[in-house]
């Protein structure tokens, strides 16, 4: 991967699924996202995510950003 896309953002999607026995599928529906878009975020590919998009996640989980998104100071994705 080159230098400039490399990050140490975790996504905790798969966690946040798990725990509320939802699947990728279910919530591409209710957010309005699709299933590969939403792929991409869970799997740690995504360069971006927008304000909206990361409000609906959250609202359709029941969570928060911070329990989304975490910053990881020691390793690189």
């Amino acid at each position: 991967m080159p230098e400039e896309e490399l990050h140490s953002i975790r996504i905790h999607l798969d966690r946040l699924l798990a725990e509320r026995g939802m699947t990728l599928t279910e919530l591409s529906e209710k957010v309005g996202i699709t299933v590969v878009n939403l792929s991409v975020l869970k799997n740690g590919r995504a360069k971006a995510i927008r304000f909206s998009t990361l409000s609906r996640i959250c609202e359709v989980l029941g969570c928060q950003p911070g329990d989304l998104i975490t910053h990881d100071a020691e390793g690189r994705a």
